[in-house]
């Protein structure tokens, strides 16, 4: 198998190797052949999210290098889960577990290619945890544990103040063992995670070392931080989850399309397979016309394709376009639509018998404060309805303004809109 000689090159330039064990040993490993590598995801939620895609896409690139995925989603890890600093997590039951796997393992086949000399192979580590023994398990595996390198696990020694439980404790045994099993039973010398998982990473190097007398090789992408050094993936509703169902494509385009100028070039490197001139062109214009937005732009339509599709995308930037004026609302369809109205304010919602006047339409949304500021915004022509000028006050929107039979979009001036939902 072919593989790509510049891809630690390609990976070290987009900062997506925070962490190595050896980077020379693995630029060398890399170089002489197709790697077998995993990276794992556990099913604490039934989404993923914009952490997990750094993990998704890594190893997207990895495969296109040349290199052989498997793909790891934790039954058995994630009936546990990770220890974090804010405290204990609540234990989901197996039923819920199982049904998040499945979910977890339908947003990551579409990235990867399960076809070829180097296909993608999907793993669950419940297939060979669940028959274990705790008398194997601890003669076996944590027999090569030392407590008090455990202990000075940065997440562990913050706990042990407020309260670890063995449960939690004992996690990086876990993963480690997934790391030994891929090893023996696949040949997986290499695996990857996030930054706050390097503890783990290092632990599975070791356990193979320990075990078998084994060579492995970890890396850890960074934790990716806004501009005040706060945490990405998180957003006014919650995290920035790849689930459409949780969290709309059309807020979710909005959200990269509202990235801070600073950490353009950033996440256009971590997110998109543009390549490094078609990146360092936008950070050009970027800088020379920030207020054109090219980066924003180029990394939400980006990374949105990715994620949920070309079609959907189209969808959401004519929604976009439609709501400033600039094109057909009722070409958008009424889920897109929906969703673009919800993400710019709340909808404000009226009953079919009960539709008010425009000037009161006006005032309930909140794009106007009084009724006569909503007279006065119709009377010198910048209020519309569904892109069209309003000239009547006292208007009353009918059932041949809805927009799929339920949905009214109002408009003051050229950037100010809101939805309301007629039931």
């Amino acid at each position: 198998m072919t593989v790509d000689p510049t891809l630690l090159d390609d990976l070290e330039w987009r900062g997506l190797i925070a962490h190595s064990t050896d980077l020379d040993a693995l630029r060398e490993a890399l170089s002489e052949g197709s790697v077998r590598f995993y990276v794992g995801f556990d099913p604490t939620a039934p989404s993923l999210h914009m952490g997990h895609l750094v993990q998704v896409l890594t190893a997207k690139r990895l495969q296109l290098a040349g290199h052989t995925p498997y793909a790891l989603v934790g039954g058995a890890t994630g009936m546990i889960g990770d220890p974090r600093d804010s405290g204990e997590r609540t234990l989901n039951s197996l039923d819920t577990v199982k049904e998040w796997v499945e979910r977890v393992r339908g947003q990551i086949e579409p990235f990867l290619s399960f076809e070829g000399q180097n296909a993608a192979t999907m793993v669950n580590n419940y297939d060979w945890t669940a028959s274990l023994s705790t008398i194997d398990f601890l003669r076996d595996i944590g027999k090569h544990f030392p407590v008090n390198r455990m202990l000075a696990r940065d997440v562990v020694s913050r706990r042990l103040e407020t309260g670890i439980s063995y449960t939690e404790f004992s996690y990086v045994l876990l993963q480690s063992m997934d790391f030994l099993n891929l090893f023996r039973d696949h040949g997986v010398t290499l695996q990857f995670g996030g930054s706050d998982q390097w503890g783990n990473l290092t632990a599975g190097v070791e356990l193979i070392r320990r075990a078998d007398g084994g060579k492995a090789h970890a890396f850890a992408t960074p934790l990716l931080t806004k501009a005040d050094g706060t945490k990405y993936g998180k957003t006014e509703g919650g995290a920035l989850w790849l689930d459409p169902e949780m969290m709309s494509p059309y807020a979710f385009y909005q959200f990269w399309l509202n990235t801070e100028d600073e950490k353009v070039g950033e996440l256009l490197r971590v997110f998109t397979f543009l390549s490094r001139e078609e990146i360092e062109a936008l950070e050009a214009e970027h800088a020379e016309k920030p207020f054109l937005r090219a980066g924003q732009r180029a990394l939400a339509e980006h990374v949105t394709t990715l994620v949920h599709g070309a079609e959907e995308t189209k969808r959401i930037k004519a929604a976009s376009a439609a709501l400033f004026g600039t094109g057909d609302l009722r070409g958008v369809g009424a889920s897109t639509l929906h969703a673009a109205l919800a993400t710019a304010r709340e909808l404000v919602t009226v009953g079919a018998d009960d539709v008010p006047t425009i000037v009161d339409l006006l005032v309930e949304t909140g794009l106007v404060k009084s009724k006569g500021e909503a007279r006065r915004a119709v009377t010198e022509g910048g209020a519309y309805l569904n892109n069209q000028r309003v000239e009547d006050p006292e208007y009353v929107p009918t059932d041949a303004d809805l927009i799929e039979d339920r949905l009214l979009v109002l408009r003051r001036g050229k950037k100010s809109f809101a939805g309301v939902e007629v039931r």
